[in-house]
């Protein structure tokens, strides 16, 4: 006999359903969303926990992704020309690691040309300043200053076991930089000659269901990658340029170092830019005085509004389809989790996830085929045509020998 409710004499299991169709829709509506968004966001709290604790591999790998949707385009025009893909990927190779020595090269050559002028004028500045504060309206005496200096020198003597540890910090950080450099190399070398193949065995996992939706919609992300990888290299270009010809100009030190530092930052949008404007206009400060670096801050600023108003939503827009509010959310989110690599993937993870989502949304992509067994049924024939090729050759060199 089914249980009862000691209230109405109905059965328990109605009791339940006519409380369940009391409460309003909206209600009901609400808390099955509330239960889903809290999975979903427990989900998403466990992936980046799991991103955080294996982020030496995870960063390099994101690094070597980059490159590769920069560096694919030489790798095809190889291709359509019918050399081998290898010979493209080594012309890739080549051009990054020449790139790299190049800017490496002239900061380091400016560094060392300049550095003894601007120490020299730094020390000047300083004697300067501690002369305006012992002689201005704040009236400290060369006594007071000179306490001041005792005072942290001693606190670095009281310190020293702290600085040991952030030395060790420092060099345990160089141990992992060159660690994700050389993973970063090895992860671009395989990805430029094996993308494709590294791709469709990552679909292999998935349900064969799924070929054909994750296959369309992660072109479509590989492609928004692409597009923002090509169009921030010539944003980041116009601002070195701006600036680094600006500081030329005003007669600010190291100039070239400043216009790659700037080219450098400005892969990390608005934030890199702004920061690395901020370093010109103090080395302009310390430099050339106040009025100097005024001029080179208004420089700077009309750089800026040219990449806000101009770069940003006509050619960064257009190419990764994302609102500039969009993207100064997802940089300030990014930053807030992962500091400057999230900064730094922020929006070109934000472009791929609205193309991904774009084609999954419109179901653009065709019903019944799987990519995956095409792309095994077109590996088999490659293979079997180059094996013809190998064996008509060797064929050709035996009839010529006899």
């Amino acid at each position: 006999m089914a249980d009862t409710s000691p209230e109405t004499g109905a059965p328990e299991a109605e009791t339940g359903r006519n409380a369940a169709q009391e409460l309003p829709l909206g209600v009901r509506v609400a808390a099955a969303w509330s239960w889903r968004l809290i999975a979903i966001g427990l989900a998403c709290a466990a992936l980046l926990w799991l991103i955080a604790q294996v982020r030496i591999i995870v960063i390099p790998v994101l690094i070597a992704i980059l490159l590769t949707a920069l560096l694919e385009p030489i790798v095809r025009w190889f291709e359509r020309r019918g050399m081998p893909r290898w010979m493209g990927v080594v012309a890739a190779l080549l051009a990054l690691i020449a790139s790299v020595t190049l800017l490496v090269w002239l900061i380091v050559s400016q560094f060392r040309n300049g550095f003894d002028d601007v120490a020299a004028k730094a020390e000047t500045s300083l004697q300067g300043a501690l002369a305006w504060l012992e002689s201005g309206p704040f009236g400290i005496s060369a006594d007071k200053i000179q306490g001041y200096l005792d005072q942290g020198l001693k606190a670095i003597q009281d310190h020293q076991s702290e600085i040991w540890s952030g030395a060790l910090g420092i060099a345990t950080g160089a141990g992992h930089f060159i660690t994700g450099s050389l993973l970063t190399l090895f992860s671009l070398i395989f990805l430029l000659f094996d993308g494709k193949r590294i791709w469709f065995w990552v679909l292999g996992f998935l349900p064969k269901s799924a070929h054909a939706p994750v296959d369309t919609a992660g072109r479509a992300g590989w492609v928004s990658v692409g597009q923002y990888a090509r169009v921030q290299i010539l944003v980041a270009l116009v601002n070195a340029i701006g600036i680094g010809v600006g500081s030329a100009l005003l007669g600010v030190p190291l100039a070239v170092p400043i216009g790659i530092l700037v080219f450098l930052g400005s892969f990390i949008p608005f934030l890199g830019a702004i920061s690395t404007g901020a370093v010109a206009v103090f080395v302009a400060l310390v430099y050339n005085g106040p009025i100097n670096a005024l001029i080179l801050l208004i420089v700077v600023i009309l750089v800026h509004q040219l990449e806000s108003h101009v770069l940003q939503p006509l050619i960064m827009g257009n190419a990764v389809q994302v609102h500039p509010l969009g993207v100064v959310l997802a940089v300030a989110t990014g930053a807030l989790l992962a500091g400057i690599p999230g900064a730094l993937f922020a929006v070109p993870i934000a472009a791929a996830a609205n193309s991904v989502v774009n084609v999954l949304a419109h179901r653009r992509w065709e019903s019944g085929r799987d990519p995956v067994d095409d792309f095994h049924i077109n590996e088999k024939r490659t293979r079997l045509v180059k094996q013809r090729a190998r064996h008509a050759a060797r064929l050709g060199r035996r009839n010529g020998a006899a």
